[in-house]
């Protein structure tokens, strides 16, 4: 019985214990925290991307279909 500990230094260390786990798990909280903040930012950064690739080739697009219009008519004025 000499190593065993009383009743009081159990619930003493057990206490310790606790507040330690419950300030790792805040911190653990906030890095998740952080870390979706980072994901969201970098999802909006996609979507943002792909609007513009979107713009991109909507206004190719539309450019082809004037150019490829442009060469009709030539076709037909130059063919009569």
């Amino acid at each position: 019985m000499a190593g065993e500990k009383t009743t009081r230094e159990l619930i003493y260390e057990t206490n310790r214990d606790v507040k330690w786990i419950c300030r790792a798990l805040a911190r653990m909280e906030a890095r998740d925290e952080e870390f979706e903040a980072r994901i969201r930012a970098l999802e909006a950064w996609r979507a943002e991307k792909a609007g513009e690739e979107r713009k991109v080739s909507a206004f190719s697009a539309g450019a082809g279909g004037i150019v490829g219009g442009v060469v009709a008519v030539l076709v037909k004025m130059l063919g009569s």
